[in-house]
């Protein structure tokens, strides 16, 4: 396998393809953490109703899981750029709906039709939190769609060798995007911020906006996070298929449920292939979730409230950056040891970093834990989606991609459910020490009892099923 030099990546930076999808990608990444916090802030200040806005969660979470395999079908039987944008084009729709609905909630509408008569409307909240519903419903199902065809187009846009690189850039940039996301939002909300204004709605009616205070700013985020995914689509539309990378065309004659299966069926004659989801899909299960349960608790029971768990996720978002710039800049050459073995020596280091975060006394402490954490996943998840992408044909790649991203978003929230369970019975400094031996002891298992630890990244000679 070839490293990334300096000059590759060079090269990597002129390619037409990546620097369309590299302005995309910023577009809508920037765009995406505008919505992740004004949908919360809306829901809290329509409701107060901490129920509520777990309830838009899940049904953001709930189909993006249930629906991501048959997203990851369709990708190969239509093609990633195909399925891309038209995800791309329903999330724009969707946010647009979102960003007129907020501005006209709680507004009362009068209707002037003579010198006496007048007719006003008024809408309710609980008509419009039935909306939001309706919509975060649609948002979830467009991500099912979305998530494998976007990890799906690399492979067919560029170079092999630049993948490595290519998957450096792009996730450091979203994680990037995470720190300076909430920022913008922020800034959006104090700018537009302020009570609705009355206005004229053209002759013979008015219109008065009468509740939410930052209902400007609001529909601000969602209507330039609605822009983002436009102008994401029209970036897409001028990335053009290498060739000879591959489409699904031969995979169109197929049912959407056997695609499914085939795609299921290669991932399980590829041993490699089979033996790393298996042993991720059980990390998941166990203790995947956990953290999200875990680190509000630390924040808040042990660290003094909400600016400690900013503290705590800056330096987790951070570290993941680094690592993400590490596998970037430098890849395969840092490997003394396989891919495999890689892979279970970096958990082994997490599981003894979260021990670590059972015996933190403050913030700094912890996030000092948290940053090395992060450096940790952040490389590992660049070489693991860089492996995968040249291991699996362009045409099972939507399928591929969908399979891996299920494992985490569809058993990481039944560990996140397991764990806020488990902390009525046990305190949070137990979870984190059983947490981080629970992972020792599965990477060491799977090194010891496993071919895991032997494998490689060289992408396989023979041609995967399909």
């Amino acid at each position: 396998m070839s490293h990334p030099a300096p000059n590759q990546r060079a090269e990597l930076m002129r390619n037409p393809n990546f620097k369309w999808l590299l302005r995309g990608g910023v577009i809508s990444m920037l765009g995406d953490q505008l919505t992740m916090v004004a949908l919360p802030w809306l829901v809290l200040k329509l409701t107060g109703d901490t129920m509520a806005l777990g309830l838009v969660i899940a049904l953001m979470s709930i189909p993006r899981a249930a629906f991501i395999l048959i997203g990851g079908a369709v990708v190969d039987q239509y093609s990633p750029k195909r399925v891309l944008m038209l995800s791309k084009y329903a999330n724009a729709i969707l946010l647009g709906l979102l960003a007129l609905l907020v501005l006209r909630q709680q507004s009362v509408i009068t209707l002037a039709l003579g010198s006496s008569l007048q007719l006003s409307l008024e809408l309710t909240p609980h008509i419009t939190l039935m909306l939001i519903y309706a919509l975060a419903l649609g948002i979830g199902l467009a991500q099912a769609f979305g998530v494998p065809s976007g990890t799906s187009i690399m492979p067919q846009s560029i170079p092999a060798e630049y993948l490595q690189a290519a998957n450096g850039v792009l996730m450091g940039l979203r994680q990037l995007s995470m720190l300076l996301g909430p920022v913008l939002a922020a800034v959006l909300l104090a700018v537009f911020g302020g009570n609705g204004n009355s206005g004229s709605n053209g002759a013979g009616s008015s219109i008065s906006s009468a509740g939410m205070p930052d209902a400007h700013g609001l529909a601000a985020a969602f209507a330039l996070d609605c822009l983002s995914f436009v102008v994401s689509a029209w970036t897409l539309s001028r990335v053009t298929a290498r060739p000879g990378a591959g489409n699904a065309a031969g995979a169109s004659a197929l049912s959407v449920w056997s695609s499914i299966g085939s795609g299921l069926l290669m991932v399980w004659r590829d041993v490699p292939l089979r033996l790393c989801f298996i042993y991720w899909g059980t990390v998941s299960l166990f203790i995947g979730g956990s953290m999200q349960v875990a680190l509000p608790v630390l924040a808040s029971d042990l660290l003094h409230g909400a600016s400690a768990l900013g503290l705590l996720l800056a330096a987790n978002g951070a570290g993941t950056l680094l690592g993400m710039g590490a596998a970037a800049a430098i890849g395969a050459r840092l490997r003394f040891v396989s891919f495999g073995a890689m892979i279970l020596l970096m958990d082994a280091l997490a599981g003894v970093l979260v021990m670590g975060l059972g015996a933190a006394y403050n913030a700094w402490l912890a996030g000092a834990l948290l940053l090395l954490l992060g450096v940790l996943g952040g490389y590992v998840q660049i070489n693991v989606f860089t492996w995968i992408q040249r291991r699996v044909p362009p045409q099972m790649m939507g399928r591929a991609m969908s399979i891996f991203m299920f494992i985490f978003m569809g058993l990481a929230p039944i560990s996140a459910a397991a764990t806020g369970w488990l902390l009525k019975l046990i305190s949070l400094s137990q979870l984190f020490v059983g947490g981080g031996i629970i992972l020792v002891t599965f990477a060491a298992l799977a090194y010891l009892f496993t071919p895991i630890g032997s494998i490689t990244a060289n992408t396989p000679d023979a041609t995967q099923a399909q």
